[in-house]
């Protein structure tokens, strides 16, 4: 999938431009290495790669009980009537428990003022809602005694539409209404003198739609009691939060409950919180004695395990002649689904250029669907693509290039965080490298081609606004035969993070890879470490790693250094041995008295607080080239570069992976992805993947660069990373947008752009 500019490329370039300055002593120790950013393949490639790896829906424990769901089929609806008694005689079956089960009131769903459901509940506020759940010996028993369940319904009056639940005639999903919450309000400066010094004003609305949570793992846990102890294997991206949540919700102590991850396969967000079928999974394994999987079938992930929620966005927003922005007003409205969760983040208008006059204006509105949950970036995919398509206008009517508009307006300082600086400030570097490696300027001067078949470039920025958790901790232990392990409680949600835990340590103690093991993800036996979401993983849990093997190292040498009678700073450790300057010996670990009589080093790392009155986050610029069919409409991705400022690239394999993922999240965001109900049932009509069309291989650009932005920044924490994940998929979509802009002269406002969206905005053209 790499182009002639691939990142590979790119990677040798940058060895070769940086090679001298990794010498230079005043640089932070881990600029002087280079274990960290090599293309070490993942520890755990063998076991992903050859079926042997056991993620949680691979688990069977002996005498290990299924579960099964039933889910309300209505998008509003009250039970009047339930009866389990069928269900229960069926062969297999062991236990049931419905909403009118006593284990059933556990408080669920929170607003302002306290529960709005319970873990089943008998008032069912979108399809899927959970009123019953049973066990028995096999799914398929399980799945047959779960039809069997007889439930009496009054269909009670729905809403769909975010727009119409806010209209007063609407149907409530809640006594006090479908807005959640007054509108949040930001702002700052003075919007009435802004757009007055503004040359050139553009206004817009732009609509973006529900996106489902897909991962190729769909939601799965499996609980066993032992005594009054519970232990839980969950498919999640943090065991510490749902560790919490299994305490509170069953009144547990935290240190009777267990939670393990040893793999996951993809959660993207949508497995950040704790789910009803990992509570009902422990309340059933209870009741039966016996160990409890409850695995969510692609359905039902669909229907009730999270989305992006939908947006409509109206910005207007002002600049003078020579390109500076002088405000922005901007009103995003997002539909959460039944519940309470976030709608929108405005957090990109607010930040991402340099602006004195900005009011932005986020609302809520609940409607009878599932509830959104975090999707990689929430918020801020929704807000690029409006936000990026008007700086697009604004510069096609000043005269300006895109790429030059956007420079004139980078920021120094957070606007967010009282005008604390950053760190660090990729964008423009990313911005500039990228174009040169895109070859912006001369696609720009290329003919958009002849007939029916038009091609466009687009460029794009972003973001992204979480600095990270800074409360991780982590052990690492050297062993007398020079082996190592390294204890994390972190998640790798597929991200390589169990690797780059391996290079971080190898590139401390001088340990080769092959020998250190990796601890990961059990709240019994690791250290603790907040979710694996928000793009935080490397730059909360490498630090500590990284602290906890400096620590090993700086006892090892001390200790090296009496054996041999030698001055410590004499002394470097390398492949697994101590070096002696000046002496062209050295001496293996294994050899070392001191360390065999000690049996194990220990090292203890805490990640450091974030730099005082000092803001470090990732940037991003993308660029898009675009084909599309004007008489079908068809949209094709036939080149694209991702400039990543994230810091120092941690493993040049896992970063272009991110990257590249992201990317494709973008391009199912911008071109092809969008949750459907239907308004006359409110039912899902997009429940499969053979209806709801995530990108495939085949809609990836052939030509796909990768490029790294590292602004060597020694402030934001000691491994110099930033976040990656988010920022890979924020401006994606929108440059894409902004592509086909370019192609076919018209601007398409909604996401997905849809075939028939383009077919009918150039026939509009034409009449």
């Amino acid at each position: 999938m790499t182009g002639p500019c691939s990142f590979m490329t790119q990677a040798i370039a940058t060895a070769a431009t940086t090679a001298t300055t990794r010498e230079n002593p005043a640089l932070p120790a881990w600029e002087k290495t280079n274990v960290v950013g090599a293309a070490v393949p993942r520890v755990d490639a063998h076991e992903r790669v050859s079926g042997t790896a056991v993620y949680t829906r691979d688990l069977a424990l002996p005498g290990m009980l299924h579960c099964a769901i039933v889910r309300s089929p209505h998008a509003h609806a009250r039970v009047k009537r339930i009866d389990a008694s069928r269900a229960l005689a069926m062969p297999g079956v062991h236990a049931v428990i419905t909403c009118d089960s006593p284990e059933a009131s556990i408080p669920w769903y929170f607003g302002a003022k306290g529960a709005l459901s319970r873990l089943l509940d008998p008032e069912c506020r979108y399809e899927g809602d959970e009123v019953a759940a049973l066990v028995a010996e096999t799914p398929l028993q399980a799945a047959d005694a779960a039809r069997a369940v007889v439930v009496e319904y009054e269909i009670l009056p729905f809403v769909v539409d975010y727009e119409r639940a806010l209209r007063p005639d609407a149907p409530k999903v809640h006594p006090f209404g479908n807005q959640l919450g007054e509108p949040r309000v930001t702002e700052r400066g003075d919007l009435a003198s802004g757009f007055a010094a503004a040359d050139v004003t553009v206004e817009r609305e732009f609509h973006t739609s529900c996106e489902l949570h897909t991962p190729m793992e769909t939601h799965c846990s499996v609980a066993q009691w032992d005594g009054g102890s519970l232990q839980v294997w969950d498919s999640t991206q943090g065991v510490y939060a749902i560790r919490r949540g299994l305490a509170q919700a069953l009144q547990l102590p935290l240190a009777s409950v267990r939670v393990s991850s040893r793999f996951m396969g993809g959660g993207f967000g949508s497995k950040l919180e704790l789910g009803k079928y990992t509570v009902l999974a422990a309340i059933l394994a209870r009741t039966t004695g016996r160990p409890v999987k409850a695995a969510l079938s692609r359905e039902e992930t669909m229907l009730c395990a999270g989305n992006r929620p939908a947006n409509t966005i109206s910005i207007k927003a002002g600049a003078r002649k020579d390109g500076k922005l002088t405000a922005f007003d901007a009103k995003l409205l997002g539909g959460v689904g039944a519940f309470p969760a976030a709608a929108t983040s405005g957090y990109l208008v607010l930040d991402l250029y340099t602006c004195a006059n900005v009011r932005v204006e986020e609302t809520a509105a609940l409607m009878n669907a599932g509830q959104a949950r975090a999707f990689r970036a929430p918020g801020f995919p929704q807000a690029a693509w409006a936000l990026e398509q008007v700086i697009d206008e604004l510069a096609e009517r000043l005269g300006l290039d895109p790429v030059a508009m956007r420079l004139k307006n980078v920021p120094t300082l957070s606007q967010m965080r009282a005008g604390q600086p950053y760190t660090s400030t990729g964008l423009a570097d990313c911005l500039k490298n990228g174009s040169a490696g895109f070859g912006w300027a001369a696609a720009r001067k290329r003919a958009r081609g002849r007939g029916h078949v038009r091609r466009g470039i687009g460029v794009a920025a972003g973001m992204w606004g979480y600095g990270g958790d800074p409360t991780a901790t982590a052990i690492v232990k050297l062993y007398a035969d020079g082996s190592a392990n390294v204890n994390s409680g972190a998640a790798d949600i597929g991200t390589g993070t169990r690797t780059i835990l391996a290079q971080v340590v190898a590139e401390e103690l001088g340990v080769p890879i092959a020998k250190i093991q990796v601890e990961m993800a059990d709240t019994a036996t690791t250290q603790f470490a907040p979710s694996s979401g928000g793009s935080q993983t490397v730059l909360v849990n490498m630090p500590a790693a990284r602290s906890a093997a400096v620590a090993v190292k700086n006892e090892l040498l001390s200790l090296a250094a009496a054996e041999l009678g030698k001055d410590v700073k004499d002394l470097s450790l390398r492949d697994g041995a101590i070096e002696i300057a000046g002496d062209a010996k050295s001496v293996p670990l294994a050899q070392l008295k001191s360390l065999a009589q000690r049996q194990q080093l220990v090292g203890v790392g805490k990640r450091e607080p974030h730099p005082e009155g000092k803001v470090a986050l990732p940037f991003a610029a993308h660029f898009a080239e675009v084909e599309v069919n004007t008489r079908t409409g068809a949209v094709k991705v036939v080149k694209y570069l991702a400039a990543q400022d994230s810091g120092r690239v941690m493993n040049a394999l896992t970063y272009e992976n991110q990257v590249l993922g992201g990317v494709t999240m973008g391009i199912g965001f911008g071109l092809t992805e969008r949750r459907m109900l239907d308004r006359n049932t409110g039912k899902l009509v997009t429940g499969a993947w053979h209806d709801y069309k995530i990108p495939t291989a085949l809609d990836f650009p052939a030509e796909f660069t990768c490029l790294p932005v590292d602004p060597r920044d020694a402030e934001c924490n000691s491994v110099g990373a930033k976040g990656l994940g988010e920022p890979a998929t924020v401006p994606a979509a929108a440059a894409i947008a902004n592509a086909v802009r370019d192609a076919i002269g018209v601007r398409i406002f909604d996401a997905p752009i849809t075939a028939n969206a383009i077919v009918t905005a150039l026939a509009r053209t034409r009449s």
